[in-house]
Formats: C-alpha cells, structure tokens, sequence
C-alpha cells in the first residue's frame, strides 16, 4: 500500500476549483461502492485532505472579502474587513 502523504503532496498547489473537482470524483467514485477496500481507504484520506484544502482556501478568500460601511445618512463611507468585530 502506497503512503497516502506522499500521494497528497501535489494538493498545496491545487486551486479551489482543481481541488474540489477531483474531491467530486472521489465522493462519486466511494458512492458506487465498486473500489476495493484499501484504495477506497486512500481515496477518502485524499478526499479529507482534499477537503481541509478547499476549507483552507475559502477561509483565505474570505479573509480579504471587505464590506462596505454605510454612513447615517446610508452612503458608502468605507469599507472595513468582513468579520471586524471579531
């Protein structure tokens, strides 16, 4: 059986889309239920790390999402980070 690490070295240089296209493959693939046990085993580690991949870049993406402050009168009066009272 091959080391599953080294199998999800490549995913850091995926992007979101890349990576959430193959973890699609993955969940199609484990739902016909026609993979052996040990692949299935590595296909879903690789799913996992798939997923904690997009989960990361989502939160980087909205990390630099900006929302607009509005001024008493309602008028666009800046902008400020997403989740600035946190």
């Amino acid at each position: 059986m091959s080391d599953g690490k080294n199998n999800n070295d490549d995913i850091a240089a995926m992007s979101f889309e890349q990576a959430l296209e193959q973890l699609e493959k993955i969940v199609a693939s484990l739902e016909t239920g026609d993979v052996p046990l040990n692949q299935s085993i590595e296909i879903y580690e690789r799913g996992e790390a798939l997923k904690l991949h997009c989960e990361k870049l989502l939160k980087a993406a909205e990390d630099r999402i900006e929302k607009i402050r509005l001024d008493r009168s309602g008028a666009a009066a800046g902008t400020e980070p997403l989740d600035a009272d946190q």
